[in-house]
């Protein structure tokens, strides 16, 4: 944290209902894993139920069903967690700095931050390669259609780890900034946003919203070195970020300027996730408010619950391999439902397609699971050592 008094957040005044102390800190916040649980399992799960292929000359183009349902949009302000994921990583990483420089595995932020961008490339880059090799065999040997950009979508969602590594990649810069500036960097990251969001909307710059890719992403990624002052600080500014963010929520979308949904839907002006808009920050204000709000009943459920715990264990262990993985049995399972049971091609929701939501995850899940123990073993977590304390209870 800065010492020069800029960093820390203001403290609401006491109040017995809703402003009372947080506990102490433990040495690692086990609810910063049942976040990143529980937005890898929202990624997962909305990439299998809430997709919908379509077969054109050129090959597959995904649709949801949001452009089909009215208000199904308000679903993307809850689901859409990439904003919280990269709030809960800022903390992590530095988490992770400060644990590895005590250790003495890492002498300085660019030594840590080449570690740490190596650990998750590596995987990335293999499974992207592996994809191209055979989308290249494909297209050489058996003329297929549609191949290049069937392996394009499986690969799409790697973009979120090309930002992730840019995050850690500029981990450096940003922890040098938070250190000397404090929270001076989040208002010069909002601003920075709605200037370049103006340009973009009202001056036609088209490269403002590219700029605005790694602005946003990373105001997202330094409110998460804030963690534990806005613990500490009380469950009445956590209120007021969440009213806040969802206030402003509103207002950006009913100004008509941006689309509601937080995710692209097909025959929208344009989406607010590629390249983002303030709306985002937004929705990262909504998230992170309800987030603190709801993080003392989680953690009393990981600490009484042998259930919760062991469930939250395992999700992280497998969290990199799930995350490669899942658009290839996604993939694997159309290509059965397409040439083995001859499924007939839906091009928007239907009463039988509601229906079938539940297939539409077990499907996928199952033909993962054989990937990641044939090709992902190697990026499964080993199982952390347990602190000795009381017996927990079952659920």
């Amino acid at each position: 944290m800065a010492d020069d008094g800029t960093s820390a957040l203001p403290s609401a005044s006491p109040h017995p209902a809703t402003d009372a102390p947080a506990e102490p800190l433990p040495d690692r916040d086990q609810f910063i894993d049942f976040v990143r649980a529980f937005s890898l399992l929202v990624v997962v799960a909305w990439h299998w139920v809430f997709t919908i292929i379509i077969w054109k000359p050129d090959g597959p183009h995904a649709s949801n069903p949001i452009g089909f349902t009215r208000g199904l949009f308000i679903a993307t302000w809850l689901f859409q967690v990439m904003p919280l994921f990269f709030f809960v990583g800022g903390y992590a990483h530095t988490e992770a700095w400060e644990a590895g420089r005590e250790k003495g595995r890492f002498r300085t932020t660019l030594g840590f931050a080449w570690k740490r961008a190596g650990q998750l490339a590596r995987p990335a880059l293999a499974l992207a390669f592996g994809w191209w090799l055979i989308g290249s065999i494909g297209v050489a040997l058996y003329e297929l259609d549609g191949v290049p950009r069937a392996v394009r979508l499986i690969l799409s969602p790697l973009w979120f780890i090309l930002v992730y590594l840019l995050l850690i990649a500029l981990f450096p810069v940003t922890h040098w900034l938070h250190e000397r500036y404090g929270a001076l960097v989040l208002v010069w990251g909002v601003g920075l946003a709605v200037l370049l969001d103006v340009a973009r909307f009202s001056h036609d710059v088209a490269w403002a919203g590219w700029a605005n890719m790694i602005v946003i992403w990373a105001t997202c990624h330094q409110l998460g070195y804030f963690w534990e002052d806005l613990v500490r600080v009380g469950r009445r500014v956590a209120w007021g970020m969440m009213w806040g963010g969802l206030f402003a929520l509103a207002g950006l979308v009913g100004s008509k300027i941006y689309p509601g949904s937080m995710v692209g839907v097909p025959g929208e002006k344009f989406s607010n996730m590629a390249p983002p808009t303030i709306c985002i920050l937004a929705l990262l204000l909504f998230q992170a408010g309800v987030a603190l709000l709801v993080r003392p009943w989680v953690l009393e459920r990981l600490r009484t619950s042998e259930r919760w715990a062991r469930t939250n264990e395992v999700i992280n262990r497998f969290s990199l391999p799930l995350f490669l993985f899942h658009s290839t049995g996604m993939a694997l399972w159309a290509a059965f439902g397409w040439f083995v049971l001859h499924n007939e091609q839906v091009r928007e929701p239907t009463v039988w397609w509601w229906l079938g939501r539940p297939f539409a995850f077990i499907g996928p899940l199952v033909l993962t699971l054989p990937i990641i123990f044939l090709l992902g073993r190697q990026y499964v977590k080993k199982p952390r050592p347990k602190a000795p304390s009381a017996p927990v209870a079952a659920a």
